[in-house]
């Protein structure tokens, strides 16, 4: 079956997220859409030059909102990069204008198949294009926690020396410096991770917090770990896998929250996310995630107050 997947915005993120998805033959077409259309046509032309070694037949090429009708997933990678010093939730006044401003585009012609949003802050704006664009929560929704989880599994291969593969981790909660990491549910090696040499709960989860920042500092914006980890997803969509990904999702009462996207555990597939997983979480940990939430909730009244004066 053809499988096309539409990313608008072909910056940095985007054109990591159409790189690492022809690297890996995730989909048959690409289309890569932009307010600047020279942009997408480069970042298009860029990505097609390296799949003749080895050879691809993936079709890489731009395109407008229209493409987004008939494509199965529309990745959303617009917004501004971080400065260095600035948290994700710096960029709220910003990306909600953008987001209402592509909501308008993307109602024209609509949105056939899933959305998936990375633009920060990655929980408040998935929420907001779902309202704008009337999707359902099960079929919008953003990457939310899957990139601090890839970093906390680096993390903790490197704090225990156990190969990634043998480690089975996730961080709940905002994409941001308020998530948390579930200690009760982490493995390493088949064990439970307190009893794995070298592991600290508290330096794993401020490392967790830090890489991003110092990926900014150091070279101005964070862009082969998400396009990786948008690829996965992406794949483990286009192939059913019912892969377990943290994700966030608009709560409906999970985890005793709702108004909110949050990044959960969510069992996904080619129809979006078909269960959210509710771990059974310490007291502390719970307190934790809640106080994320509550993070989140504040900035999501923020966004909505921006969106009713516009």
């Amino acid at each position: 079956m053809h499988a096309k997947i539409a990313i608008v915005g072909a910056g940095h993120v985007g054109s990591h997220v159409g790189r690492a998805l022809a690297a890996g033959n995730v989909c048959d077409e690409i289309v890569l859409i932009d307010k600047l259309p020279e942009k997408a046509a480069a970042q298009a032309m860029d990505i097609a030059d390296a799949l003749s070694f080895p050879p691809s037949d993936t079709r890489v090429r731009a395109g407008d909102y229209a493409d987004c009708a008939d494509a199965d997933i529309t990745v959303i990678a617009i917004g501004k990069a971080r400065e260095p010093g600035q948290t994700r939730l710096d960029l709220l006044g910003d990306s909600v204008h953008m987001a209402h401003e592509l909501a308008g585009q993307l109602r024209a012609g609509g949105v056939g198949g899933l959305l998936v949003s990375i633009t920060n802050p990655c929980d408040i704006i998935a929420g907001c294009l779902r309202e704008l664009l009337g999707m359902d929560r099960l079929r919008a929704f953003g990457t939310g926690t899957l990139l601090d989880t890839a970093r906390l599994i680096r993390v903790l291969s490197e704090h225990t020396g156990a190969p990634r593969q043998d480690i089975e981790a996730c961080v709940l909660g905002e994409h941001g410096d308020s998530s948390m990491i579930p200690v009760s549910a982490l493995c390493v090696a088949g064990k439970p991770a307190p009893e794995a040499p070298g592991f600290d709960p508290g330096q794993a989860l401020e490392r967790t917090h830090g890489i991003g920042m110092d990926i900014i500092e150091g070279k101005g914006s964070t862009e082969f770990g998400i396009g990786q980890a948008t690829a996965w997803l992406c794949r483990a969509i286009l192939n059913d896998a019912k892969a377990l990904l943290p994700l966030s999702v608009g709560l409906k009462g999970e985890y005793g929250l709702s108004g909110i996207n949050c990044g959960v555990p969510c069992v996904v597939g080619r129809r979006g996310i078909e269960r959210i997983v509710e771990l059974p979480l310490t007291e502390p940990e719970r307190e934790a995630l809640l106080a994320s939430a509550a993070v989140l909730e504040k900035h999501t009244r923020l966004a909505n107050q921006i969106l009713a004066g516009l």
